[in-house]
């Protein structure tokens, strides 16, 4: 899946929403990738990604990223099966509770989010500060 590395990153540019969030780069994903490979989910249909997910496991908490669909393919079911396969990830690690990385302007994505479960949790702010 190394080699898919540089794909998923012309995907994302493509299917993920990219506003108001770091830009992504080759350098990221191959850290992730090193650091934890079975955290990037990917749908794919022959040699054509058509779906991602993040499944971060940190050891204490279970946080989803770059949940992402092919625009052409959506509303098939790939989003909510990826969704799924994190959660399963999450269950097998013995984690309790899931969060998603949401942009609040994203509407097209509550849709997903909110038939698979998920909901804003008001008493919480996303702190955030860039390294560099």
């Amino acid at each position: 899946m190394e080699a898919e590395l540089p794909a998923v990153l012309e995907f994302w540019r493509v299917a993920a929403e990219n506003d108001s969030r770091p830009v992504d780069t080759d350098d990221a994903i191959r850290a992730l990738y090193r650091r934890d490979p079975a955290a990037l989910i990917l749908a794919v249909d022959g040699s054509e990604i058509v779906g991602t997910i993040i499944a971060g496991w940190d050891g204490w908490r279970c946080h989803l990223y770059r949940l992402a669909v092919a625009p052409q393919r959506r509303r098939a079911g790939i989003g909510g099966r990826l969704v799924a396969a994190a959660e399963e990830r999450f269950r097998s690690f013995g984690g309790t509770r899931v969060d998603a990385m949401v942009l609040d302007g994203n509407t097209v994505a509550h849709g997903i989010w909110a038939a698979r479960g998920y909901h804003p949790q008001g008493e919480w702010s996303r702190w955030v500060k860039p390294l560099g």
